[in-house]
């Protein structure tokens, strides 16, 4: 996750209450999704942008995971998403949110 994107978590997550907060990712590999989802939930792991030794604990996801894709009018799901779904390993990407967010998830 760029520098960018962790400054507004952050942020979003001291305005709004991080127990208010849910990070949708969108990443092509479950490891870039993995790293991604620790950032906002344990801190940054490369030590390199404003969550290092932050320990957020935020809700995350992958768009892909049922969960989301069940709140996601299904038109524009398919329109925004579909195509990429269909060659994304889904298994290794749930399995690897489910990791990060059975550990590090606080709400």
């Amino acid at each position: 996750m760029d520098l960018e994107n962790q400054k507004r978590v952050k942020e979003l997550s001291e305005t709004h209450g991080a127990e208010n907060v849910v990070v949708i990712l969108g990443a092509a590999e479950g490891e870039a999704s993995g790293i991604a989802a620790e950032t906002v939930t344990a801190g940054d792991p490369t030590f390199a942008g404003p969550l290092t030794g932050v320990s957020l604990g935020l809700k995350v996801y992958h768009i892909c995971e049922e969960e989301i894709k069940a709140e996601v009018d299904a038109g524009v799901y398919d329109e925004q998403v579909g195509m990429m779904e269909m060659v994304l390993n889904l298994d290794e990407i749930a399995a690897e949110m489910q990791s990060i967010r059975s550990q590090y998830t606080k709400f």
